[in-house]
């Protein structure tokens, strides 16, 4: 099933685009910061300035998601 369907699975893309931007931030922080203004760029960077501010509740967020996946996935395969 696709993302767009699946509630869980957007949710799920959604916290992998904000970590991952924001972990792309802290390695490249000049290159994001000078492309904030574009309209896929922008998006990464507003995604990192997510990451960086709600950092505490992003990484519960992806514990609980993280929990969550894998008791669907194990009632999938018993």
């Amino acid at each position: 099933m696709s993302a767009l369907f699946n509630f869980q699975s957007a949710l799920l893309v959604l916290l992998l685009l904000i970590c991952t931007s924001a972990y792309f931030h802290q390695l490249f922080p000049g290159f994001m910061d000078r492309n904030k203004d574009g309209a896929v760029t922008g998006l990464f960077w507003k995604c990192a300035r997510i990451g960086e501010r709600l950092s505490p509740y992003i990484s519960v967020c992806c514990v609980i998601m993280a929990v969550g996946v894998l008791q669907f996935y194990d009632s999938r395969i018993c």
